[in-house]
């Protein structure tokens, strides 16, 4: 019997989420499963724009960015049963 888990990861730090899938696939590939990635997904951006003052000058604006990164591992893992 043939079992398939997919895991996916997000974080606002590239460097956790690539950590993170690396320990993943060092634990899995000890266990002797077929692992496919970390494959890297789009990274989502958001941007948020704000007003520098609470009254006056509504052209002085600043603008932040958040981007989430993603990485997606698939483990492949083939049971025998035996009888």
């Amino acid at each position: 019997m043939s079992q398939k888990i997919r895991i996916k990861l997000k974080s606002y730090d590239h460097y956790l989420v690539d950590k993170s899938a690396e320990k993943i696939v060092k634990i899995v590939k000890a266990t002797k499963a077929v692992v496919s990635g970390p494959i890297p997904l789009p990274t989502e951006k958001k941007i948020f724009t704000v007003n520098k003052s609470t009254f006056v000058n509504k052209k002085s604006r600043e603008q932040f960015q958040l981007f989430t990164y993603k990485r997606l591992i698939e483990i492949f893992y083939n049971q025998s049963s035996k009888t």
